[in-house]
This record gives structure tokens, sequence and C-alpha cells, in this order.
């Protein structure tokens, strides 16, 4: 009797005691990801967004791409996503950022750049942005983040411009590119238009989703980077710090600039705008994520 008294209290102790020590590192973890803390007052009104079922797409591959030495486009890649999307209908707007600038969690904006509060807000930097989506998601207990460059190719649909020149990637002369690139770029020139307009202006596309390549160019959180294709392998070197942002056309940017017009794009005409919308991240641990990147231990 003694000895199977024993050996329950073992058993119990095998049981209990990785239990504790794994609640207390919960516990541990939990306190210092902030769960403990009370919880902000939900101040902000959610804004209006559009969600869009899971599908198969395609769209051109991001960044620069060389084959032996010469710049060639990037290739057409087949995705699936088998999850629905959440982003904002509607760029964020003069109105909706003031609130940030008036909460002292976001930069104001120049004078220049005031055009009114239905207007989508723009002369602001990938920074800018970040700290909007940050302050957002304090406000309404929701995880908003800065579209990636593939996420937006989804939610764009048919107005996701294909910004390719059309040459034989395997032609040798680089007097054809130079050409086909002088030809778009002045064409580009001719096109564009400076000045912002009221949000809703430019239309929807076949989500819902409004006045995207329109002429506000919007931050992605995708890097920019170089791809050698040489031969069968693909030598891909990322640049973060310069961010792929997303319009009429494709253009880097520097992540602390506001004017694009004072450099940052890596060639050709520069964005007309920069401003920015956000989607909402609705995975079970989003908010586990955030909290992560909020204090540094992921990126």
């Amino acid at each position: 009797m003694p000895a199977t008294s024993t050996h329950n209290r073992i058993s119990l102790l095998s049981i209990t005691l990785p239990a504790a020590v794994l609640l207390a590192c919960a516990t541990g973890i939990a306190s210092q990801l902030g769960y403990f803390e009370p919880s902000a007052t939900v101040t902000a009104e959610a804004p209006r967004v559009v969600t869009i079922a899971g599908r198969a797409f395609e769209y051109r591959n991001y960044g620069e791409f060389y084959r032996n030495g010469f710049a060639v486009d990037g290739p057409m890649i087949k995705v699936h996503h088998s999850q629905s999307l959440t982003i904002m209908k509607y760029q964020v707007s003069e109105k909706e950022y003031a609130r940030c600038v008036h909460a002292k969690k976001c930069p104001a904006v120049e004078a220049a750049d005031v055009h009114g509060a239905d207007f989508p807000v723009t002369g602001v930097s990938y920074d800018d942005a970040q700290a909007y989506a940050r302050w957002l998601t304090a406000e309404t207990g929701q995880v908003w983040m800065l579209p990636s460059h593939e996420q937006f190719a989804f939610a764009a649909g048919n107005k996701f411009i294909d910004d390719s020149l059309g040459v034989d990637p395997d032609s040798r002369n680089p007097a054809l590119r130079w050409l086909a690139d002088y030809e778009r770029e002045t064409r580009r020139k001719a096109e564009m238009d400076p000045s912002p307009k009221k949000s809703g202006d430019f239309g929807e596309n076949e989500y819902g989703l409004a006045d995207f390549a329109g002429n506000i160019w919007e931050w992605t959180s995708t890097c920019q980077r170089r791809i050698d294709l040489a031969g069968s392998r693909r030598a891909a070197q990322s640049i973060c710090g310069i961010y792929v942002t997303v319009g009429k056309h494709r253009a880097p940017m520097s992540s602390f600039v506001r004017d694009p017009k004072t450099g940052g794009c890596s060639v050709g005409a520069p964005p007309a705008n920069l401003g920015f919308r956000l989607v909402r991240d609705d995975r079970w641990h989003a908010d586990i994520l955030r909290r992560l990147r909020d204090r540094g231990i992921i990126s």
C-alpha cells in the first residue's frame, strides 16, 4: 500500500510539475507581450473595407531582373490564395490621418499636401504609414498593416497594371530595350496628372476596391530586390529600406521619402503622389505577431 501511494505521488508530480512550468512560462511570455496591461479604449471608427474571396491569379513578379547582364522583364507567376483578404476600400484620407496627427502618433503632412478632408492623404512616407497602422491597431483593437506587393496584385484584379516592356528576354541588343523604355517613359510623362482627386474619383475594380492605379502610388510592405536570372538558378538580393510602391506602375522608394519627385525611384517617371491603405489581419495569431513586432522580437 505505501509503495502504491508513493507511485501515485510520483505519477501526479510528473504531470503537475511540467504543467506548472509551462503555465509559468506562458504567464511570463503573456506578461512580456503586454496581455496583462489594461486594455486601451476603442476610440477610432473602423474604416470601410472590402473582403475579397480567395482565388488563383497571375501577375508579373516584382523587382529588377537581369539576364546575361541585360535588364529584362520580370516573369509572370501564378499564385493561389486560399484565404480571403480584407483591405480598406479607399486610401487613408486626410481626415482619417489627421486623427493620428492629433493623437501625436503620426507626423503632420506639409501644407502643400493638404487638399481637403475627403481627399486621400499624400506626402506620407513608408515610416508615416507604419505609424498610422500602429495607431489604428491600438485604437480599433483590430490588427492593421501595409499590404504586400502580392496582396495588392490579388486585391487590384484587372486594375493591377503590367508594366513590362515586352522586349525579347533573350535579345542581346540593348538598343531595343532602351527604345521601348524611352517610349514608355514619354507616354507616362504625357499622361501624368499630379493633382490628387477626392476619394472615389477613379472608380472601383471588380471587387469594389476604389481608386487603385489613379494618381496615388501606395506603399507596400515589400522590399525592393534585384534578381539575376543566370541559367537555371536565380540569385536574389533584397534591398530593405527601399520598398515597392504600386499605382499606374511600380516604383521602388526609400522608406523616408514623402515627395517622390525628390528621389527614391530607381528609374523613369516618379510617382505623382505617395499615399497608402491598409489590410486587416484576421488570423487568430495576428495580435501575437503584432506584439512581437512592436517589441522588436521579430521583424
